[in-house]
């Protein structure tokens, strides 16, 4: 699937860039420039989901914002090649029923490692700076689509939890059953903060939608094509990905 993903964006840039003239025109004089705003929406996530997941219980937004600046350059009336710069936000809350899900918990001084069955709860908020390199195709006046790569450096991150209502086979499935309750000092908490990786890479495709000479709306879809945790990192089995969409206003600079 990946090969597949790395192709499609090979083929985009390529045939952004085939227009001979982008070379001999003037450049710098043709930008577009946009300012950006913008709302994310998502979360990491395992694809597919596993059925140690069993059920999706919650699911909470959360204040995640993205601001930004972006340059377009036409290389005829269809094609063009936009670069941005975003600073952004990507985070979630929620709550997944799980069924002999491997976890690493701690409950007071104690830290178990083991297989969980119950309810986990997620709190991930993750700050980047964000390089989106895009083609574009004007399919008509005021509808625009954008497709191309992206790489977000992350400068600041945390994922940690609440394990509780279940219990935890230590070790294997067959380990010591230890029982998590629903209130404080009955649950266990984990923290893998400083197990997620700096930098990600993915693949952003959407839309924008002139609404006047300057202001338009946009929404956008992004798809982190590596895990947010390093790649040692092995507590958590599945590798989890940032999908997040964005809904938002430009306004054109220039």
């Amino acid at each position: 699937m990946k090969k597949t993903i790395y192709n499609i964006i090979a083929i985009t840039m390529l045939v952004a860039l085939m227009p001979a003239k982008a070379v001999a025109g003037d450049f710098w004089g043709d930008l577009q420039v946009n300012g950006r705003v913008g709302y994310n929406i998502g979360g990491t996530a395992p694809v597919p989901l596993p059925r140690t997941i069993r059920s999706i219980e919650s699911y909470t937004l959360t204040p995640s914002f993205m601001v930004g600046v972006d340059a377009e350059h036409s290389f005829d009336d269809n094609w063009g090649l936009m670069a941005g710069l975003r600073i952004e936000n990507k985070a979630m809350k929620g709550a997944v029923k799980t069924k002999a899900y491997h976890m690493e918990l701690v409950r007071g001084n104690s830290v178990m490692d083991g297989l969980f069955t119950g309810k986990v709860e997620q709190n991930v908020t993750e700050w980047m700076v964000t390089i989106p390199v895009e083609a574009t195709l004007n399919v008509s006046r005021v509808v625009k689509l954008k497709m191309g790569p992206y790489i977000s450096y992350v400068f600041s991150r945390s994922f940690d939890g609440i394990a509780s209502d279940g219990y935890l086979r230590q070790g294997t499935s067959t380990g010591p059953k230890i029982l998590l309750g629903n209130k404080e000092g009955e649950w266990a908490t984990y923290d893998f903060s400083d197990d997620m990786r700096s930098l990600q890479f993915g693949i952003a495709l959407g839309a924008d939608f002139k609404v006047g000479n300057r202001w338009g709306l946009s929404a956008d879809l992004n798809w982190g094509l590596t895990g947010i945790f390093n790649s040692d990192f092995k507590t958590v089995e599945q590798t989890l990905y940032p999908i997040y969409g964005t809904v938002g206003v430009f306004y054109r600079l220039k």
